[in-house]
Protein backbone atom coordinates (compact mmCIF):
# COMPACT_ATOMS: atom_id res chain seq x y z
CA UNK A 1 0.00 0.00 0.00
CA UNK A 2 1.38 3.41 -0.94
CA UNK A 3 0.80 6.62 0.91
CA UNK A 4 -2.20 7.92 -1.01
CA UNK A 5 -3.74 4.47 -0.99
CA UNK A 6 -2.95 4.70 2.65
CA UNK A 7 -4.95 8.18 3.09
CA UNK A 8 -7.74 7.11 0.58
CA UNK A 9 -7.94 4.12 3.26
CA UNK A 10 -7.99 6.10 6.28
CA UNK A 11 -10.88 8.48 5.32
CA UNK A 12 -12.43 6.03 4.70
CA UNK A 13 -12.05 4.55 8.41
CA UNK A 14 -12.94 8.05 9.50
CA UNK A 15 -16.56 8.19 8.01
CA UNK A 16 -17.14 4.24 8.99
CA UNK A 17 -16.01 4.43 12.62
CA UNK A 18 -17.60 8.26 12.60
CA UNK A 19 -21.05 6.17 11.39
CA UNK A 20 -20.66 3.47 14.04
CA UNK A 21 -19.78 6.57 16.98
CA UNK A 22 -23.45 8.24 15.71
CA UNK A 23 -25.73 5.67 15.17
CA UNK A 24 -24.92 4.60 18.83
CA UNK A 25 -25.85 8.04 20.29
CA UNK A 26 -29.01 8.53 17.99
CA UNK A 27 -30.37 5.46 19.92
CA UNK A 28 -30.40 7.39 23.24
CA UNK A 29 -31.92 10.11 24.75
CA UNK A 30 -30.11 13.92 23.45
CA UNK A 31 -30.53 14.47 27.22
CA UNK A 32 -27.54 11.42 28.08
CA UNK A 33 -25.74 13.10 25.23
CA UNK A 34 -25.35 16.71 27.04
CA UNK A 35 -25.36 14.67 30.36
CA UNK A 36 -22.09 16.42 32.31
CA UNK A 37 -19.16 14.06 32.58
CA UNK A 38 -15.70 14.20 33.54
CA UNK A 39 -13.88 15.12 30.37
CA UNK A 40 -12.52 18.28 28.68
CA UNK A 41 -15.76 19.26 26.48
CA UNK A 42 -17.88 18.40 29.53
CA UNK A 43 -20.57 15.92 27.26
CA UNK A 44 -20.40 13.51 24.71
CA UNK A 45 -21.54 15.63 21.84
CA UNK A 46 -20.00 18.58 22.79
CA UNK A 47 -16.60 16.26 22.31
CA UNK A 48 -17.58 15.04 18.63
CA UNK A 49 -18.49 18.95 18.07
CA UNK A 50 -15.18 19.33 18.54
CA UNK A 51 -13.88 16.82 16.89
CA UNK A 52 -16.07 18.37 13.83
CA UNK A 53 -14.82 22.01 14.27
CA UNK A 54 -11.26 20.99 14.03
CA UNK A 55 -11.98 18.86 11.08
CA UNK A 56 -13.58 22.29 9.44
CA UNK A 57 -10.64 23.95 10.24
CA UNK A 58 -8.41 21.71 8.34
CA UNK A 59 -10.78 21.34 5.56
CA UNK A 60 -10.54 25.15 5.07
CA UNK A 61 -6.77 25.06 5.34
CA UNK A 62 -6.66 22.24 2.77
CA UNK A 63 -8.48 24.50 0.94
CA UNK A 64 -6.27 27.54 1.23
CA UNK A 65 -9.13 29.79 2.79
CA UNK A 66 -10.17 31.45 6.38
CA UNK A 67 -12.92 29.82 8.20
CA UNK A 68 -14.75 31.32 10.99
CA UNK A 69 -13.79 29.60 14.34
CA UNK A 70 -12.25 31.57 16.84
CA UNK A 71 -12.04 28.70 18.95
CA UNK A 72 -11.16 24.82 18.86
CA UNK A 73 -15.01 24.10 20.04
CA UNK A 74 -18.37 26.16 19.80
CA UNK A 75 -20.06 27.37 22.76
CA UNK A 76 -22.84 24.70 22.13
CA UNK A 77 -23.46 22.73 19.46
CA UNK A 78 -26.34 21.28 17.59
CA UNK A 79 -28.41 18.42 18.06
CA UNK A 80 -27.17 15.18 17.58
CA UNK A 81 -28.84 14.65 14.15
CA UNK A 82 -27.81 18.12 13.17
CA UNK A 83 -24.03 17.30 14.25
CA UNK A 84 -24.51 13.88 12.47
CA UNK A 85 -25.44 15.67 9.23
CA UNK A 86 -22.67 18.36 9.29
CA UNK A 87 -20.26 15.41 10.33
CA UNK A 88 -21.10 12.98 7.25
CA UNK A 89 -21.01 15.87 4.72
CA UNK A 90 -17.67 16.70 6.04
CA UNK A 91 -16.33 13.37 5.84
CA UNK A 92 -17.52 12.85 2.39
CA UNK A 93 -15.29 16.23 1.82
CA UNK A 94 -12.09 14.43 3.42
CA UNK A 95 -12.81 11.15 1.28
CA UNK A 96 -13.40 12.86 -1.92
CA UNK A 97 -10.03 15.05 -1.25
CA UNK A 98 -8.24 11.86 -0.51
CA UNK A 99 -9.84 10.24 -4.17
CA UNK A 100 -8.52 13.04 -6.14
CA UNK A 101 -5.28 14.04 -4.33
CA UNK A 102 -2.26 13.25 -6.55
CA UNK A 103 1.05 11.69 -4.99
CA UNK A 104 2.68 15.01 -6.15
CA UNK A 105 1.12 16.99 -3.91
CA UNK A 106 1.44 14.80 0.04
CA UNK A 107 4.78 16.92 0.57
CA UNK A 108 2.74 20.47 -0.29
CA UNK A 109 3.40 22.66 2.79
CA UNK A 110 0.54 24.07 3.64
CA UNK A 111 0.68 26.93 6.13
CA UNK A 112 -1.67 28.54 8.22
CA UNK A 113 -2.41 30.47 11.95
CA UNK A 114 -3.29 28.27 14.77
CA UNK A 115 -6.89 29.07 17.09
CA UNK A 116 -4.52 29.86 19.58
CA UNK A 117 -2.04 31.77 17.90
CA UNK A 118 1.49 31.52 16.11
CA UNK A 119 1.99 30.30 12.81
CA UNK A 120 1.40 26.59 11.58
CA UNK A 121 2.86 24.47 8.37
CA UNK A 122 1.92 21.14 7.41
CA UNK A 123 2.17 19.09 4.48
CA UNK A 124 -0.73 17.95 2.94
CA UNK A 125 -0.45 14.20 3.62
CA UNK A 126 -0.19 15.15 7.46
CA UNK A 127 -3.42 17.12 7.81
CA UNK A 128 -5.10 14.31 6.83
CA UNK A 129 -3.34 12.40 9.07
CA UNK A 130 -3.49 14.19 11.59
CA UNK A 131 -7.52 14.64 11.29
CA UNK A 132 -7.54 10.98 10.98
CA UNK A 133 -5.75 10.07 14.49
CA UNK A 134 -7.62 13.40 16.05
CA UNK A 135 -10.77 11.54 15.11
CA UNK A 136 -9.69 8.73 16.65
CA UNK A 137 -8.47 10.10 19.74
CA UNK A 138 -11.54 11.53 20.49
CA UNK A 139 -14.07 8.88 19.71
CA UNK A 140 -11.69 6.89 21.98
CA UNK A 141 -13.28 9.40 24.81
CA UNK A 142 -16.41 9.22 23.69
CA UNK A 143 -16.35 5.89 23.53
CA UNK A 144 -15.64 5.52 27.33
CA UNK A 145 -18.60 7.91 27.92
CA UNK A 146 -21.26 5.31 25.92
CA UNK A 147 -19.84 2.93 28.37
CA UNK A 148 -20.68 4.41 31.46
CA UNK A 149 -24.21 5.26 30.06
CA UNK A 150 -24.24 2.16 29.77
CA UNK A 151 -24.87 1.63 26.18
CA UNK A 152 -23.55 -1.23 23.93
CA UNK A 153 -21.04 0.15 21.51
CA UNK A 154 -19.54 -1.24 18.12
CA UNK A 155 -16.30 -1.89 17.93
CA UNK A 156 -15.08 1.10 15.27
CA UNK A 157 -11.28 -0.23 15.43
CA UNK A 158 -9.28 0.00 11.96
CA UNK A 159 -8.90 -3.88 11.81
CA UNK A 160 -12.37 -4.12 12.23
CA UNK A 161 -13.24 -1.95 9.09
CA UNK A 162 -10.05 -3.51 7.32
CA UNK A 163 -11.94 -7.29 8.16
CA UNK A 164 -14.69 -6.14 7.47
CA UNK A 165 -14.00 -3.96 4.40
CA UNK A 166 -12.21 -7.75 3.19
CA UNK A 167 -15.86 -9.57 3.60
CA UNK A 168 -17.19 -7.14 1.61
CA UNK A 169 -15.02 -7.22 -1.42
CA UNK A 170 -14.75 -11.42 -0.92
CA UNK A 171 -18.24 -11.04 -1.36
CA UNK A 172 -18.70 -8.52 -4.25
CA UNK A 173 -15.68 -10.62 -6.31
CA UNK A 174 -17.96 -13.84 -5.45
CA UNK A 175 -20.91 -12.08 -6.68
CA UNK A 176 -19.47 -10.88 -9.75
CA UNK A 177 -17.92 -14.25 -10.60
CA UNK A 178 -21.41 -16.13 -10.61
CA UNK A 179 -22.81 -14.33 -12.71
Amino acid sequence: MNRLSTLRMLTRYKAWANEITFRTMMALAEEELLRPRATRYGDILHTLNHVYVIDDIFRAHLEGGGHRYTARNTERGDSVAGLWGRTQALDRWYVGYAEQLRETLLDEVVEFEFIGGGSGAMTREAIVLHVVNHGTYHRGFVGDMLYQVPTAFQSNDLTVFLRDRAISEERAQCSATSR
